[in-house]
């Protein structure tokens, strides 16, 4: 069994698409229904990913629509609805209803629709007569965002901000971890299958796997079963494991410069839902899109942008050779472009021709896209000197450390106040020990540039906040530190470490160490501590963990608390590949975060704790 999250809440949204139906082998039903989509903001989300316009209609969908713009009546057709189980969407179906806007009306909530909600639902419905026209109302369990076969987000914002906030109380906090669980939970439903957990101890992480086990516990004992697919699953070896961690596991990865295609194009051109817009040639914007259907992007997102533009030119040749050999079997001109006008030649080869030109035209638009992509990409690497960034940045986590000389220099050299921002962060986080003056000599360098140094300033903080631990007395300590000893119990020392967590010699990184070794199951001094927990055993202490909970496994989870990026999934791609014989490693955040994104809510965090200077941190 191999998990292939999209294709499966593809199935889902295709099922909800067509009311619910069961599905013929075309992923259709046999009766033709024309019907109407009513979804929210975050529920687009979802779709936008997975179906295009053209499924839509391929599944009678003729007309879509936002819940919140005002809509006029179609009376003989029955609508869709597809929205988060929230008030203002109730209000919102509770109006339509009573408008008698469509013929009928299908809800599908993207996750489990609380029971006040429901009792609104009813409420409203009936006391406005048009309870009739609710037809069905369905938990689809979808609040996630699928954007690749191996990759999901929750969609959740600014997590790491409001999870490491100073002034969070315990409600908001478990406000947070109930949402984490939910959304986790959405997965595993949607995917039929109860994985064994594991996560460290102590932190969000600890607190999202012990909630995430009593839910399934929970479900389980339900009538309405999700997970009956999953049942036959007897041995370990054919569960797939959940890892999860939070985002302090490995704090540089957040924000370090990476010079491979996927996290470049995300980083800089601001990949977001498998989209981006980059400057066209001939001027004006291009809109592109960036998923499974375009195997370049597949096969090349995690090699180094050098690599990129060499496979891009071996493309193209390869394409013009091809087309040399069409034009050159049916009598065309050598080294025309293959528009399918000169073709003149015997029928057999003429036929041939005519039935590659559709994979041709393909070809060349690919090839056309991704060399738009790199020249856009390249621009900014020269202006901004990010292959530069990049690889001092690197250097700095496997040494330790830099020169005085070369850390200023590139503090004054070229580079947004972002790019230098992060820079100054990845050597306070790659320094085992903080000098003094090297450290107000780069936060000079910073106002030089006017760049906000609040997050600077947190991070140097946490870094020591291992001696403020210690020697604080009652009077100075701050909430921060209660915080801190409150909530991450032993998993503090997992940010203020210094190097123990950062890039090993080999490059790999932290996080893929650690998963590779929860894969294999085999005894190693990292992980065995790390709690583990099987929703479908009796419950014995708390995550005590039992030699069949140690694998090894065939398939991996591994969710991300406080912002994911590219680099890891690059990195967890790159290990299951590996692995003899190759692993599936599915990777899963509360958000998608490129570097200025996360450094953004550190300097929120900054400007909480009272820290910073007056300035700016835009990335101009």
């Amino acid at each position: 069994m191999t998990l292939n999250l999209r294709q499966k809440q593809t199935e889902c949204i295709a099922r909800m698409l067509n009311l619910n139906q069961p599905l013929n082998a075309s992923g259709t039903t046999n009766e033709e229904a024309y019907k109407i989509l009513i979804y929210d903001k975050f529920c687009q989300n979802i779709l936008s990913p997975l179906i295009h316009v053209k499924d839509l209609r391929k599944h009678g969908v003729t007309l879509y629509f936002l819940i919140d713009k005002d809509r006029k009546p179609v009376h003989d057709v029955p609508a869709v609805y597809f929205v988060q189980p929230i008030q203002s969407n109730v209000q919102r179906i509770i109006a339509d209803a009573s408008r008698s806007l469509y013929q009928t009306f299908h809800l599908n909530f993207s996750t489990s629709i609380p029971r006040p909600l429901l009792e609104d639902l009813a409420s409203g419905t009936l006391g406005s007569d048009s309870i009739q026209r609710i037809s069905k109302v369905h938990d689809q369990y979808l609040e996630f965002v699928t954007l690749e076969d191996n990759l999901f987000s929750l969609a959740q914002k600014s997590c790491f901000l409001q999870l490491n906030d100073p002034s969070a109380g315990d409600r908001e906090i478990e406000d947070i971890i109930e949402k984490i669980v939910s959304g986790l939970f959405c997965v595993l439903a949607t995917l039929g299958v109860v994985p064994v957990i594991r996560c460290p101890r102590g932190g969000p992480a600890e607190m999202v796997a012990t909630a995430l086990d009593q839910r399934i516990r929970d479900h389980l004992l339900s009538k309405n079963n999700l997970f009956t697919e999953g049942g036959n699953f007897v041995s370990s070896f054919q569960r797939p494991v959940l890892c999860i961690f939070d985002r302090n596991f490995e704090l540089p990865v957040a924000i370090q410069h990476d010079f491979r295609y996927r996290p470049l194009v995300h980083d800089v051109l601001g990949l977001k839902l498998n989209r981006l817009s980059v400057q066209g040639e001939k001027g004006g914007m291009r809109s592109y899109e960036l998923d499974s259907a375009d195997t370049f992007w597949v096969t090349n997102g995690g090699l180094e942008f050098p690599e990129v533009a060499g496979e891009i030119e071996t493309q193209l040749n390869k394409y013009k050779s091809d087309v040399d050999e069409v034009n050159k079997r049916t009598g065309g001109n050598h080294g025309a472009e293959f528009d399918g006008t000169d073709l003149i030649g015997n029928t057999k080869y003429l036929m041939n021709a005519v039935n590659s030109l559709p994979e041709l035209t393909e070809r060349k638009q690919v090839i056309d896209k991704h060399t738009n992509i790199a020249t856009v990409l390249l621009g900014e690497i020269k202006e901004r000197s990010l292959d530069s960034y990049a690889k001092k940045e690197n250097d700095m986590m496997v040494r330790g450390g830099i020169e005085r000389s070369e850390l200023l220099g590139v503090l004054r050299g070229k580079g947004t106040k972002m790019d230098k921002l992060r820079f100054a962060i990845m050597y306070l986080i790659s320094s085992e020990t903080i000098n003094p003056t090297e450290v107000e000599a780069v936060e000079t360098a910073l106002r030089e540039s006017e760049v906000d140094t609040a997050a600077f300033q947190y991070v140097k903080k946490i870094k020591s906040l291992n001696v403020s631990l210690a020697s604080a007395n009652s009077a100075s300590r701050s909430n921060i530190v209660d915080w801190a000893e409150k909530l991450y119990g032993q998993s503090i020392s997992a940010v203020t470490a210094g190097v123990k967590n950062l890039l090993s010699s080999d490059r790999q990184l932290a996080l893929a160490r650690t998963v590779e070794a929860l894969i294999e199951g085999r005894p190693n001094p990292e992980t065995d501590v790390y709690l583990a927990f099987d929703p479908r055993a009796p419950k014995s202490g708390s995550g005590a963990s039992s030699s069949l909970l140690k694998g090894p496994f065939k398939e991996a989870i591994v969710f991300m608390i406080g912002g994911g990026n590219y680099v890891e999934y690059c990195s967890l791609q790159e290990l299951a590949q590996n692995q003899q014989p190759p692993k599936h490693i599915i990777y899963g955040t509360t958000e998608l975060l490129t570097g200025v994104d996360f450094v953004e809510q550190l300097t929120l965090l900054g400007k909480k704790m009272g820290l910073g200077n007056v300035g700016s941190t835009s990335a101009q």
